[in-house]
């Protein structure tokens, strides 16, 4: 299985230096629009250069102090120097910055789903809000997680990296419509196969809260 996103060779970048956070978006928005393809941001290793007042919501819209960012092309260009790291914190990656930034949920959200085939022949691709087509497999697998605050399942897709994205709650359904239960060692799940790999969303037994 394969996905659609592969690293490129990314053209040089003019500016010599990190630039202090105090120069804002601007000068945030010509380093990235300066990289060409898509950036191996897992292999750069800049200095961090503090924070910008960037948050992404659960719903994935993208704030920049306290206004939400309008222009898709500009949401994408930052999306595509996102960054999780082991820290737990996400940042804004260039060859000569690294900018903290904040994340309410996952920072991308998954808002269409096509399956082709049923059964253990399934195969899924989900596109996300930032323009991510990724085929749900081993390399990009599903992961579902109980929210702790009304007991609901939350349900996610890596994408890239260590990003995932949330899907949205129509696709959820839309995800449950071909799902199929299989035996996981000795318990009868009921999941979703994609690519040859069965990702369990629950016990059959507790099926009902799905509904």
């Amino acid at each position: 299985m394969t996905s659609v996103r592969h690293d490129e060779v990314i053209a040089p970048v003019a500016d010599a230096g990190p630039a202090p956070v105090a120069a804002g978006l601007e000068a945030l928005v010509r380093r990235a629009g300066a990289i060409k393809g898509v950036p191996p941001v897992e292999k750069w290793h800049p200095p961090y250069c503090g924070d910008l007042d960037i948050r992404i919501k659960a719903d994935g819209t993208w704030f920049y102090l306290g206004t939400p960012i309008g222009r898709e092309p500009l949401v994408r260009l930052f999306a595509s120097v996102l960054r999780k790291d082991e820290d737990g914190r996400t940042y804004l990656v260039t060859p000569v910055e690294k900018i903290g930034i904040s994340v309410d949920d996952a920072p991308f959200v998954a808002v269409e789903l096509h399956c082709e085939g049923e059964g253990e022949m399934a195969r899924m691709t989900l596109r996300t809000n930032v323009g991510d087509v990724v085929e749900a497999g081993e390399a990009h697998p599903f992961r579902f997680v109980v929210d702790p605050a009304n007991g609901g399942l939350k349900p996610y897709v890596h994408v890239r990296g260590r990003l995932e994205a949330r899907l949205t709650r129509a696709v959820m359904y839309d995800l449950v419509s071909h799902g199929s239960e299989a035996d996981v060692d000795g318990v009868t799940w009921f999941g979703v196969w994609s690519a040859g790999w069965f990702f369990p969303i629950c016990a059959a037994a507790e099926l009902e809260r799905l509904a």
